[in-house]
């Protein structure tokens, strides 16, 4: 697991990982597609087709968390037309009637939705049971969440999870399939924009030597521990514990958790990575939600329906794709493309540090407006007047070119921990290039991106720092990015 990150630390990305945008186009709706949609439609498989499309079930396509030796395994593969798709192979004694595993396969895959990872087919030959779904390339919530390597998840991007995964269970609730066994983290997958969706495998009944829930029992709704039965109820208290997963960054047990809320010590529960990058008001509100959630009687339970109504109100990057939110690459752009630069990027793209220092200049602190700084009164004291002058005083030497003075001062403003700006470190970014310390540099323009995730100069620096460490590839992708970002800027 990646290293925890204090307060304005750098959350280290790897910098090959770039972030192209494309439109959110399915921020605004609920998911829903096309249900005649040709290439959405289910398919029945022979084993012989499937053998092929995962290299006959290799080793090295098994995609499943839990690895070759689970009961059943997800393997990544291939079809004919070139679809990407998961094949999930059951043992050999689940599933012993053909007919209820046909006739629950065909029900899932009617389902259609942009909030699934939707079926797409079946096999069923012999012994053999195979389910065919949609390809997530970018891993489930379970790696994101407790294992991150480069970085860990925004509060605006647990938000959109919670969002779209109660979007998920709302419509297939609206198609009366409202039973989710072993809602998980690992049952959230990411697609090729990186948008969370729910694996449809769990919408399956489960054979006749399956149980609903295989995770710890302290997770387990307790209806289910008394009567052995899953209830829509039960969905809605697996989702309260996912709430208390985005919430917290760990795994935490309802009980503990409700000790907390009941003793007021909920902020107790929240990840240390999301430090001063949420408002309380919000973090209280999904607190609240979970609490609901994971109520011991079923009936005080929220439907999902609720949950879509109270978490939709708590979306605040709308426009930002998942993709960068996640610091994922879009896959789907060709770094070949050629883009129209503007002058900014032009100037990056040549690295003439002169003309950046010119632009920055001429720039000033006006892209800090939308940048939230919430201090309290009792913040105005002496440190923050101090974080202050070392602010002026970094502005004082960029302006005269003492680049070393102003990586000083800016880095005291940014120690200082009370306030926030993305042009202190794209000015810092500048000011180690002019220092040939592009690896430092190249971390600022990240960070710069971080706080202010549509901020077209924080990309054009990023492709500065990388060309000069003779990544042009990665260059031209942050070139294509900025451009994007700026020509919407101003289209709107």
């Amino acid at each position: 697991m990646g290293a925890r990150c204090s307060k304005f630390s750098l959350c280290w990305w790897p910098s090959h990982l770039k972030s192209n945008l494309h439109n959110l186009s399915d921020n605004d709706d609920d998911g829903k597609r096309d249900e005649n949609d040709p290439r959405g439609g289910f398919s029945e498989y022979s084993l012989d087709q499937l053998r092929v499309a995962t290299s006959g079930f290799s080793p090295d396509n098994i995609v499943s968390e839990h690895g070759e030796k689970a009961p059943n395994v997800v393997y990544r593969g291939m079809l004919e037309d070139d679809r990407l798709v998961a094949v999930k192979r059951f043992n050999k004694s689940a599933w012993p009637d053909s007919r209820q595993f046909l006739d629950e396969a065909r029900a899932v895959g009617q389902l259609r939705s942009e909030r699934l990872a939707n079926l797409v087919g079946c096999c069923c030959e012999g012994e053999e049971r195979l389910l065919v779904a949609e390809f997530m390339p970018n891993e489930t919530l379970s790696k994101h969440l407790f294992h991150w390597e480069a970085q860990p998840m925004k509060w605006a991007m647990r938000l959109r999870v919670a969002l779209y995964l109660a979007q998920a269970l709302e419509y297939c609730s609206s198609k009366e399939r409202a039973l989710y066994h072993d809602l998980n983290a690992y049952r959230i997958l990411f697609d090729q924009e990186a948008n969370p969706r729910l694996s449809c495998f769990g919408l399956m009944k489960n054979s006749r030597d399956g149980r609903s829930y295989s995770t710890n029992l302290a997770f387990t709704p307790p209806e289910y521990l008394r009567t052995g039965r899953i209830t829509p109820e039960s969905v809605v208290y697996s989702f309260g514990t996912l709430l208390l997963g985005l919430l917290s960054g760990k795994h935490i047990p309802p009980s503990h958790a409700l000790d907390l809320i009941r003793g007021k010590n909920f902020l107790l529960l929240m990840d240390s990575c999301l430090e001063s990058h949420f408002s309380n008001d919000d973090g209280t509100e999904l607190v609240r939600l979970a609490s609901r959630c994971l109520q011991y009687e079923p009936r005080e339970r929220p439907n999902v329906k609720l949950l879509v109504t109270a978490l939709t109100p708590l979306q605040k990057e709308t426009s930002v794709p998942s993709n960068v939110l996640m610091g994922i690459p879009d896959r789907s752009l060709s770094s070949k493309e050629t883009v129209s630069l503007t002058p900014f990027g032009d100037a990056c793209s040549r690295r003439d540090l002169t003309a950046i220092h010119e632009i920055l200049e001429k720039i000033g602190y006006k892209d800090d407006e939308d940048v939230a700084n919430e201090l309290s009164f009792q913040m105005w004291t002496n440190q923050i007047q101090e974080t202050l002058n070392s602010k002026k005083q970094g502005d004082s030497a960029f302006h005269a070119r003492d680049f070393s003075t102003a990586i000083d001062c800016y880095t005291q403003f940014i120690d200082g921990g009370t306030m926030v700006s993305p042009t202190v470190y794209a000015r810092r970014c500048l000011c180690y290039l002019m220092n040939d310390m592009a690896q430092e540099a190249l971390g600022d323009a990240m960070q710069a991106q971080s706080i202010s995730p549509t901020w077209p100069t924080a990309y054009y620096l990023q492709a500065a720092a990388l060309f000069t460490l003779g990544m042009d590839n990665d260059a031209q992708e942050s070139l294509k990015d900025g451009t994007t970002l700026e020509t919407r800027k101003y289209r709107n």
